[in-house]
This record gives structure tokens, sequence and C-alpha cells, in this order.
């Protein structure tokens, strides 16, 4: 099985500065990740690509169920007093941003929660440098206003439950930036009609890159 550090997330305090929130830094330890990166196809677009468009190996494959399972499931609702039981998940990956991204922004409200799974190796394009970190803001004008930096690398894990006011972004950065989000949806149709959106744009990439 996949090694999962799921006694960090349970240990980690919940954060109330700029809004709820926990960081919990390696929730894959090292050897796992190398394991699951080495699983990941190469992404050569920008956007948010469901699992099942790409080409997984079994540990990337099996980190995508794990994180989709009732035990983080049940995690992540005790850490925020949240009922998830009837909240559909919503998974996909990315794995480059282009300039445009990062931009400062609220999640929909059809996500709950929204939770970030950061692979980049911490030695490689993020070391000692800023752009591409995820910042967690105190309004919506002002990138350099944080409360909290969160570099996209080593594992990372980010947990918080939207609102009117969540406001996030980060610096711009053109690269390779792997990431997995999966949001607890507020209902199935909501769920359904972002997927379907999702799948599409993969398949207009697919469609481009063949060209």
């Amino acid at each position: 099985m996949l090694a999962i550090d799921y006694d960090r997330l349970r240990d980690t305090k919940v954060a109330t500065d700029p809004f709820a929130h926990v960081v919990v830094p390696h929730f894959i330890p090292p050897e796992a990740l190398r394991a699951v990166l080495a699983d990941l196809p190469p992404i050569a677009k920008r956007g948010s690509f469901p699992p099942g468009s790409l080409r997984l190996g079994p540990n990337a494959h099996a980190l995508v169920e794990a994180l989709q399972g009732e035990t983080f499931r049940a995690i992540v609702a005790e850490r925020f007093d949240l009922d998830l039981t009837d909240s559909p998940t919503m998974l996909t990956i990315r794995g480059r941003t282009e300039a445009r991204d990062g931009r400062i922004h609220c999640d929909s409200i059809a996500k709950r929660v929204t939770i970030l799974l950061y692979l980049n190796p911490g030695d490689g394009a993020f070391a000692g440098g800023h752009e591409g970190h995820l910042r967690l803001l105190r309004g919506p004008d002002d990138i350099e206003d944080y409360a909290v930096e969160v570099p996209p690398t080593d594992g990372t894990l980010l947990i918080f439950p939207n609102g009117p006011t969540t406001w996030h972004g980060h610096r711009p950065f053109v690269g390779q930036r792997y990431a997995i989000q999966l949001n607890y949806m507020a209902s199935d149709a909501l769920a359904r009609s972002e997927m379907r959106r999702h799948r599409f744009s993969a398949f207009v990439k697919r469609l481009t890159a063949a060209a």
C-alpha cells in the first residue's frame, strides 16, 4: 500500500489566519512521493484533468483512490467539524501552469471544501523562490497581502472549507507544477456538471495536441 501520513494530518492544528485551514508538510512521505511522481504522465497543457483522462501508474492511482476514500473523508470532517457524509467528491490533476494562472479568487460555492496536494520535488524549480507558491490572502486585491504561503512541493497538503473570503492565489509561474485538487461538493448535480466541463476540456486538449 502507498504510505500516507494520516497521523500527521490528525495532529496538525487548524489555523485561522486568514481563514480556517491546515497545511501538512510531507503528508506524502518522500519515498512514496518519488513513487507517485514516477507514475505521473507528462502534462504539457495547462488546466485540470480528471484522472480517467490520464495514464496513471499504480502508485499515482492508489493515491487518487485513497484521497477519495472514507478514511481521508472522516479525518477532514473531524478536523473542521463538518458533516461530509453525503458530499460527493471531485478530483482533478494539474501538471502545468502558465502566466495567466494563479489570479486571486475564491472557489466556486459548489465546492464545500478545497484540498490541494502538491507533488513537486522541493529541490527543483520552486526552491528558494516565491513564484508558484500558493498564498492565503487577507483580501481580493493584493497578492502580497498574505498570511500564509504554501510551497507546492514535497507532498504538502492544504485543506480549507470554502467561503466568501477564502481568497487565494499565487505569483505567476510557467512550467511543470503537479498538484491534485480534491473537492467535497455541495451536490451530485454540481459535481457531475464540473466533471463534464473538465472532461470536455481534456478532450479538446488531446485533439489540439494531436493536430
